[in-house]
């Protein structure tokens, strides 16, 4: 089973590097390489969206959503560009994953403005 789950986890990571690769390809459709760069970018960032610390649901973002996002991503690229992205991904996953502290910033600023709200809506609550 630990075999397993390590060569799903490889595979996951694998797909990612085809999808920063493919996002860059100029035969890559519009939408596809928007909706390719935004899991990319997520997959990178060096923050998550829901933090891992909370039992349960912090994992869930790496455990069910980044996969579906992965596999609706491939589905949107032409065969072509993933069978050369495919060779590409093998020499870029030897260098490491690039950080994207840009989608990390954002991520950071949504923290930011939730905390704000709780904080107005609690301050509300109590005058």
């Amino acid at each position: 089973m630990w075999n397993n789950i390590k060569q799903w986890a490889k595979r996951v990571k694998r797909s990612i590097f085809i999808l920063y690769l493919a996002s860059k390809d100029k035969r890559v459709p519009l939408s596809a390489k928007l909706f390719t760069a935004f899991i990319v970018a997520y997959a990178f960032s060096p923050i998550d969206l829901i933090p891992d610390f909370i039992p349960v649901l912090g994992y869930l973002d790496d455990v069910i959503l980044l996969p579906i996002g992965i596999y609706f991503a491939l589905r949107m690229i032409p065969k072509n560009v993933l069978a050369e992205c495919e060779l590409k991904a093998a020499e870029l996953m030897k260098q490491g994953k690039p950080k994207n502290w840009i989608a990390g910033g954002i991520i950071l600023f949504l923290w930011a403005a939730i905390a704000t709200w709780m904080i107005y809506l609690i301050y509300g609550i109590i005058k």
